[in-house]
């Protein structure tokens, strides 16, 4: 017997005897509460979000972005602009600031032949927002320890920090990391970092360490710019942000992607503003003119780009507006197309 003929056989009941059907009333009242109970009642909210990986096939060429996480960054870091300039682009994004999420970005390059990683991210030395590289590298089907060759764009934290582990052990014990010539000599000089200013001087520290485990063991190798490193995989002169900072020419059956680090660090603003430069550019002016010719190049012949500080996966299309100014254009999610 259903519970409505149950209560209204109660009802009935007390009907009969001459009672108002108080107790029936009772169990309907129950019985509605019960069932709107379990109308209503949800699982609670999981509150995390999908994996950080992202793929696309690049030709022959399987590319694998990874999200190690975000930093937000104050908007007053950049120059050559005015505060108010800054605040309207970024209002044009519907984003506000003075802090601005900025994410860090990392990208696996399956050739066929090699499993290439092209920068490693921050760890754990920028706060809890950043280090998940590993744990995204892991959930996209791979192991640090099939990584062969790491190419780092250049030796800022963010970027090389994620090479060994917190007791100072390599993280992809089966690496060979490779760096522009310019940018080793400069980051893992001691002469150079003890005459640099006091606040610059952990940078140079974080270098050394993330480079330590593979320089003991032959496993750090170096290059001169604009020369093929792997089949398919060239080092592109982008200097400015550091002295021997690089970027990525990949190319796979026609199909063109450039990885180029940190040219851009707030994409509201700079697109629109190249010539707009941050503190941590070692040389703004190079950096900007770097920008801009990048910029023009990745337009001109419509290049698949990548960048480190892109909104994740970072990987987009240029875009000119007028003369001289860009616009970001993103790749759509979809399924992987071969």
């Amino acid at each position: 017997m259903s519970f409505p003929m149950i209560t209204l056989t109660l009802a009935c009941s007390d009907a009969r005897r001459g009672q108002p059907g108080a107790f029936a009333r009772w169990l309907l009242a129950a019985l509605f509460a019960l069932l709107a109970g379990q109308a209503i009642a949800a699982p609670p909210p999981q509150k995390t979000q999908v994996p950080g990986f992202y793929r696309l096939m690049l030709g022959g060429f399987e590319v694998t972005a990874l999200y190690d996480g975000f930093i937000d960054l104050d908007s007053a870091l950049l120059t050559n602009t005015s505060p108010q300039e800054v605040q309207s682009l970024l209002a044009r994004q519907f984003l506000k600031g003075p802090k601005v999420q900025t994410a860090v970005n990392a990208y696996l390059i399956h050739t066929g032949e090699r499993l290439v990683l092209v920068d490693a991210g921050a760890a754990g030395r920028f706060g809890p927002t950043l280090g998940r590289i590993v744990d995204n590298l892991r959930a996209a089907g791979y192991d640090p320890a099939q990584i062969d060759t790491v190419l780092v764009t250049h030796l800022h934290g963010d970027h090389v920090n994620g090479l060994v582990s917190a007791d100072g052990q390599a993280v992809f014990p089966n690496a060979v990391v490779w760096s522009a010539r310019a940018e080793s000599d400069y980051w893992l000089n001691e002469e150079t970092a003890a005459r640099a200013p006091r606040d610059a001087q952990p940078f140079f520290a974080m270098a050394r360490e993330a480079a330590a485990p593979y320089r003991q063991a032959g496993r750090w190798q170096t290059f001169e710019h604009d020369r093929e490193l792997l089949p398919g995989i060239s080092a592109i002169a982008a200097p400015g942000h550091t002295p021997g900072h690089t970027a990525y020419l990949v190319e796979s059956a026609g199909q063109r992607l450039l990885v180029w680090g940190d040219v851009v660090h707030n994409h509201a603003v700079q697109f629109a503003r190249p010539h707009v430069a941050i503190e941590f550019d070692t040389d703004k002016k190079q950096a900007v003119a770097t920008r801009r010719q990048l910029f023009a190049r990745a337009a001109r012949e419509k290049l698949l780009v990548a960048g480190m500080h892109l909104p994740f996966p970072g990987i987009g299309h240029v875009r000119l507006e007028g003369r001289r100014h860009f616009a970001w254009v993103p790749v759509e999610f979809g399924p992987l197309r071969e």
